[in-house]
């Protein structure tokens, strides 16, 4: 479904910079972009202590959502799930998401950014596909830290042209774990649900379906006594 590719690199290797001058130029050709970052921070917060959503939090909320005008924001405690999980459940809607870390994830392709006095990555991470450096490297997939729109083309025709050829057309997830699903099996399961709501009124054009199957659980269970 959505592809991700992440920016790997030493701390001040210039990653994040990268990272927003690619997106500014994916953004430009009109394309949905979502960044997830990875920190070896515990105890981000993003409210302040006191306000509604961090009372809600503290009296052991399991998620909190605040919705305004101009954004949505939601908090949940850490979730037993990989990274690509997550993505496929909350990022399924955008066409591309970019990565900043996750260097030891090894289904993630990865965009080594490095420079001058700092030690290569790419012979020790695992799915580097291209290198940003102000070095002069040779080879495949080398970009400048001044040719991100190179760099963003590179992206977009990569993950976004060529692999959406190849791309699950459904994905299955069974009590929070994805399933994987041959081909054909993918298909099949594809045209029996569009086959359901084309026989349904007012679904107009069928793109995208979410279907969520909830299996009744056992009794609600009781309040435990405080010590």
């Amino acid at each position: 479904m959505v592809p991700i590719v992440t920016f790997i690199g030493w701390h001040n290797s210039g990653k994040t910079t990268i990272i927003q001058e690619v997106v500014k130029h994916l953004k430009q050709r009109n394309l949905r972009v979502a960044v997830i970052k990875s920190t070896k921070h515990s105890g981000v917060e993003f409210d302040r202590p006191g306000t509604d959503t961090d009372v809600f939090r503290q009296a052991g909320a399991d998620a909190v959502t605040l919705m305004a005008p101009d954004q949505f924001i939601m908090m949940t405690a850490p979730q037993n799930e990989n990274v690509l999980t997550l993505i496929h459940r909350y990022f399924s809607p955008y066409d591309i998401v970019i990565g900043e870390g996750f260097k030891h994830e090894r289904k993630i392709p990865k965009i080594e950014v490095t420079r001058k006095g700092f030690e290569p990555m790419a012979d020790t991470v695992h799915r580097v596909i291209a290198t940003v450096t102000d070095q002069p490297l040779t080879g495949e997939n080398v970009f400048r830290p001044d040719e991100s729109g190179k760099l963003a083309e590179f992206i977009a025709r990569k993950f976004i042209i060529e692999e959406n050829k190849y791309a699950e057309r459904a994905l299955l997830f069974v009590n929070g774990r994805k399933i994987p699903m041959k081909g054909f099996v993918q298909d099949a399961l594809a045209g029996t649900v569009k086959g359901f709501i084309q026989s349904l009124k007012q679904t107009g054009e069928v793109t995208r379906v979410e279907l969520l199957i909830q299996y009744a659980g056992g009794d609600i269970p009781p309040e435990e006594e405080s010590p």
